[in-house]
């Protein structure tokens, strides 16, 4: 078994340690030291009977210990990207987690750092990034193609040869039509049906999706 931290310790950091739990219960494969968490109020007290060890910068003094960096949500979803870049760590030492329920069929590939949670479909031939969280039930079709950072919340669907750029958002529940592209660091709102590409940038919502506002694209987060 290898020694695994978490960094974070909000809702996908923890949905994170179950789906760690539920590995182990399989076959075990990480012993889940603790979460990280620049919040000094939690350093010393647990979360789902997990420790929070310390800040961020704790992870010095854990060198052999595997990382995830489970951070972000739909107001600040490119802190999960300023937090990686942060830590300056060779891909190697970022753990790839697969719940398993989830479903990766032939021919798919899937990046360091990235999580998948339970439920998950990835049909076939499917490109999935780094630093990728895919969040329970969602499916992918036939050559998909998610880029680095890349959020595809609950239960959204990709039609075949769809395209989720960098840093890009695809909120709960939301459809994206076969070969539809959305651009980097662009968020889809949740339960929207996307039938036309999505330039970068852009905040779109509602059936037909349209645009809405543009990103904040330093951030990551809606302006």
């Amino acid at each position: 078994m290898r020694d695994l931290v978490i960094v974070g310790a909000g809702g996908f950091a923890r949905e994170t340690a179950a789906a760690v739990r539920a590995v182990n219960e399989v076959r075990p494969a990480w012993r889940l030291r603790g979460f990280l968490d620049d919040d000094p109020a939690l350093h010393g007290t647990e979360r789902s009977g997990v420790p929070i060890l310390g800040g961020v910068d704790h992870l010095a003094d854990l060198t052999g210990a595997a990382v995830l960096v489970c951070i972000g949500n739909p107001r600040h979803y490119g802190t999960r990207e300023r937090v990686v870049e942060r830590l300056g760590l060779p891909a190697d030492r970022y753990a790839t987690l697969v719940h398993p329920t989830a479903q990766v069929g032939s021919g798919s590939l899937i990046g360091p750092g990235t999580v998948l949670l339970a439920g998950v479909v990835l049909t076939a031939d499917i490109t999935v990034g780094a630093h990728v969280a895919v969040m329970p039930q969602a499916v992918l079709t036939h050559d998909d193609l998610v880029g680095d950072y890349a959020t595809v919340a609950s239960g959204a669907r990709l039609g075949g040869n769809a395209v989720l750029e960098h840093g890009s958002y695809v909120g709960a529940g939301a459809l994206i039509r076969e070969g539809v592209t959305v651009g980097a660091r662009s968020l889809v709102g949740m339960g929207s049906v996307v039938l036309t590409d999505v330039p970068p940038g852009e905040v779109w919502v509602g059936n037909p999706a349209r645009m809405l506002r543009p990103a904040n694209t330093l951030t990551g987060a809606p302006s």
